[in-house]
Parts: C-alpha cells; sequence; structure tokens
C-alpha cells in the first residue's frame, strides 16, 4: 500500500523556515513550558528568518489556526495562554483580547479614557 500524501501543513512545517521544533510540544500541559520550549527553539534555530520572538509566535499561532475547529476548547485556551506566557518571556505587551472571563485585556500603557479621538472632552484639536 503506497503511503498517503502528507498534509500541507506538515509541508510547510518541515520545508519552511519554520523552527525545529521539540517533539509534543503543543501537547504539553502547562502553558509555561510550552512558551519556554518555543523560545529555546527560536533563539536556537538556523531556519528562521525572522526575530525569535515573532518566529516562535508564529508558530504557535500556525498550531492553532491548522488544528481549526478540530481544536478542543480546552486545548485552545491552553494554548492562548502560552501566547500570554510568550509575551511575557520576551516582555512583549499583553494582547487586546479578552481575558477568560470575557473581560477585556488592555495593553500596557493604552488607555481609552480620552474617548476614539483621544482627547478627554471629545474635541477635535484644531490647527
Amino acid at each position: 500500500m503506497a503511503r498517503s500524501p502528507k498534509k500541507w501543513s506538515q509541508h510547510v512545517t518541515e520545508t519552511s523556515d519554520a523552527l525545529d521544533l521539540e517533539a509534543g510540544v503543543f501537547k504539553q500541559k502547562d502553558p509555561k513550558k510550552i512558551a519556554r520550549s518555543l523560545k529555546a527553539s527560536a533563539e536556537h534555530s538556523d531556519r528562521r528568518k525572522s526575530d525569535p520572538y515573532r518566529s516562535a509566535m508564529s508558530m504557535l499561532t500556525f498550531y492553532i489556526n491548522r488544528a481549526g475547529a478540530q481544536l478542543p476548547e480546552e486545548d485552545r485556551n491552553r494554548l492562548e495562554k502560552a501566547k500570554d506566557e510568550l509575551r511575557t518571556l520576551y516582555h512583549r505587551p499583553a494582547s487586546g483580547r479578552t481575558s477568560a472571563l470575557g473581560r477585556k485585556v488592555e495593553k500596557p500603557g493604552k488607555s481609552n479614557a480620552g474617548g476614539p479621538t483621544g482627547h478627554k472632552d471629545g474635541k477635535h484639536a484644531h490647527k
């Protein structure tokens, strides 16, 4: 019997400038371990073209998107937490998404106190 053809995502992972990942990294239960493993892979990889943070985050996002609707909610939440851990490891701002409790997560240094115009009184600045 002939081997089944590889999935496109496997081909991308193996032949692109993707990272060389630790086996089973996305199956780990601890989001911090996932993030640390991705960081180590990104920093030691000779195959990446962009900075380590971007490469690690891209690989994690690629995995989440590749799984799509087949990814159980529990696994998706764990991997989203791994994204947050990765941001922490690289001293990057938090995402603009909502927390597990449904509350808006503000990016550090961002405040909507001035409203959509950025002015607290709601008026536009005139030149």
